[in-house]
């Protein structure tokens, strides 16, 4: 392994999981977390989970598997070089997404919508937290305790994004712990703080790739194409430098070649400008790191090249009439499983509906209870692939939704 710089996360000096285990003989705990990750079940669901389109509409589009091993493998590169853990950057990447429901953001936004309107007071639904969740309580792996048990450092970094009263919620269990950062006053100081710079490398790898591939899918679809993609100057600057020494290429090697250049210039602009906001800041230990802004990033004039493609593929791909039609079809059985599940609990399997009643009836009205019976009903519905959940829908409503 790289020789770590002082400013990494070091697993000797990490804070530990929540319920304490003995060190691995032969795995740091970065590495065990990686591997508790890749052999869980939520990690193997992600290979029927939308990226931005459907499971059904193509074998050769991205799911959130094949999008999660592309920003592993765009964030080791990364740490390689700044010296940072690989390991941490590449279990912080895996699991990511583990939280993302069917559907993509459309499901999120839906089953978001049902959460808050079947109780107003209702934390809602946030996939990052819902990652979190999947690796605290969710996974049902080990006999001592629920979820994977990682350390602090690898749950930190999932959790990306928090509202502020989701933060206070897990700060009220979890005090001084993963979401402690987003009820700290913002900007630089003493008590500014941010994520280990392996979680910031993992965020920004993670936009690097989806905008890198989305280009891909979207051509391969036919809702974009190459002459559109003249209006994004990252794009046109990489076609342009293509052609200039292959004039010859066409189709999809002149994409291919395209979007290779373009990350290999996002990478190498990370690494550059990364190098000077550390050269200028010093951190001298993880921790120090954490007391500024964020170190891991793009130049000023990258930063702005990345928005602009953000603003062309949001305009351009995720509002495309097509994906919005799907979107809302995919909101519809979303709504309609809430729906169903709310009002029979028997559709769901054993194991849910036991826990459904049993919080329906361990509490005498108004009292806290951690876990409210329509969280279980998200919980049943965020785990399920794309093609899981349109059959489901199938059985309840008895018409397809997406036809094969």
């Amino acid at each position: 392994m790289t020789m770590l710089a002082p400013y990494a996360c070091d697993p000797h000096a990490s804070r530990g999981r929540r319920y304490p285990e003995p060190a691995a003989p032969t795995r740091s705990a970065f590495q065990r977390d990686r591997d508790r990750i890749v052999h869980s079940t939520a990690f193997r669901r992600l290979v029927y989970k939308t990226q931005v389109f459907l499971n059904h509409e193509g074998d050769l589009f991205r799911t959130r598997l094949t999008h999660s091993l592309e920003v592993a493998q765009l964030g080791r590169s990364i740490a390689r070089t700044l010296h940072l853990n690989e390991d941490l950057v590449e279990a912080i990447a895996l699991a990511h997404d583990l939280g993302h429901t069917p559907f993509g953001h459309a499901g999120q936004d839906a089953l978001n919508s049902c959460l808050k309107g079947h109780s107003p007071d209702s934390a809602g639904f946030e996939h990052n937290l819902q990652s979190l969740r999947v690796v605290d309580t969710l996974e049902e792996r080990y006999p001592d305790y629920d979820g994977l048990n990682l350390s602090f450092e690898t749950r930190e970094g999932i959790l990306k994004h928090c509202s502020r009263r989701n933060a206070q919620r897990i700060e009220a269990r979890e005090p001084g712990g993963v979401a402690h950062r987003f009820l700290e006053p913002s900007g630089a100081g003493p008590h500014a703080r941010q994520p280990g710079l392996e979680a910031q490398l993992a965020n920004l790898a993670d936009e690097i790739a989806y905008n890198a591939h989305d280009i891909d899918d979207g051509v391969r679809s036919g809702l974009l194409s190459m002459e559109q993609l003249k209006e994004v100057e990252l794009f046109d600057q990489y076609s342009r430098e293509t052609l200039s020494r292959h004039p010859a290429l066409q189709g999809r090697r002149l994409l291919f070649e395209t979007i290779r250049r373009m990350l290999s210039a996002q990478v190498y602009d990370v690494i550059d400008a990364t190098r000077a906001a550390l050269a200028n800041t010093a951190p001298d230990s993880a921790q120090s790191a954490r007391r500024h802004p964020p170190l891991v990033c793009f130049s000023d004039e990258m930063a702005l090249k990345s928005s602009s493609l953000k603003r062309f593929l949001l305009q351009n791909l995720y509002r495309h009439p097509q994906v919005v039609e799907t979107t809302q079809t995919a909101q519809q059985v979303v709504r309609d499983l809430f729906a169903a599940y709310m009002a029979d609990p028997a559709q769901m399997p054993q194991a849910h509906s036991d826990r459904f009643d049993q919080l329906e009836s361990s509490a005498p009205a108004n009292a806290h209870r951690p876990t409210k019976p329509e969280r279980v009903v998200a919980d049943y519905i965020a785990g399920m692939t794309d093609r899981f959940a349109a059959r489901e829908h199938e059985r309840l409503k008895g018409h397809v939704v997406f036809p094969a």
